[in-house]
């Protein structure tokens, strides 16, 4: 039987990279997904792919960071479905810098999309997942969640921030069935990391001296992500909540 058969997903950041993954691998494992982001083309052609591959899914334009598109993407994801079990915020933007060089722009960028959006969100769906009588949220949050790293100031407090809130609301919503976790990656392969090292000057040796300090050798792929995602989407993980879970190739062991 499939792994989430019966429920409902709403998966923001749905266009593109981790996001995009999730919303494919549920949708094989019995999910209705929603997929929520920014731009209305990838959205619309993966809502597509779903559908001839004989899924159902839901394409929502929305910008994490506005209430009004966040209440509206839930309810039309209750619309279209009838009900809500799965929240994945997959929705995040990267700024590098020290303190002292990021804008007060960066910084509000920062806690706007990775932290605000994943709070809006999580925020909107409570109703809907107490009407179903509980349901799991899945913050996507960094290793950077967990441990610092140099030209990341503004990034690591917002996705610093996005682990204390999981733990936070698992516990506020523990009694209603209600599972709050974070999944902390490393270094992904996804089209914003390939964008983010086409843009210095030795992309390759860059890419080397990241994967050297992998213990398991590699960065970590969407599927990755995607996998344990739907681990914590599933009914397997009916009693793991408030957990902020390194998935990192080892990097974090040292």
């Amino acid at each position: 039987m499939a792994r989430l058969a019966g429920k409902t997903a709403l998966i923001t950041g749905g266009g593109t990279g981790i996001g995009r993954t999730c919303a494919l691998l549920f949708a094989r494992e019995g999910a209705r997904v929603a997929v929520a982001g920014r731009r209305a083309e990838p959205l619309a052609a993966l809502a597509g792919e779903i559908y001839n591959a004989g899924g159902e899914a839901l394409a929502v334009q929305c910008d994490v960071t506005d209430v009004g598109q966040v209440e509206r993407a839930v309810r039309m994801t209750v619309d279209r479905f009838g009900r809500l079990d799965v929240v994945v915020n997959s929705a995040g933007a990267l700024a590098i810098g020290t303190a002292e060089e990021t804008s007060e722009a960066h910084w509000d960028r920062m806690i706007a999309v990775n932290l605000k959006g994943t709070f809006l969100v999580s925020r909107a769906a409570l109703a809907e997942l107490r009407k179903s009588g509980g349901g799991s949220i899945i913050n996507i949050g960094s290793v950077l969640s967990l441990v610092g790293m140099k030209q990341r100031a503004a990034y690591v407090a917002s996705k610093g921030g996005v682990t204390q809130l999981s733990k936070a609301m698992a516990l506020d919503h523990a009694h209603e069935g209600i599972r709050v976790n974070c999944i902390c990656p490393a270094i992904v392969e996804t089209e914003l990391v390939r964008e983010l090292f086409a843009q210095q000057t030795d992309p390759e040796a860059l890419r080397r001296k990241r994967i050297e300090q992998i213990p398991l050798g590699r960065m970590g792929r969407p599927e990755d992500v995607a996998q344990m995602a739907l681990f914590l989407a599933s009914e397997e993980s009916s009693w793991l909540t408030g957990a902020a879970l390194p998935l990192d190739g080892g990097l974090t062991a040292y």
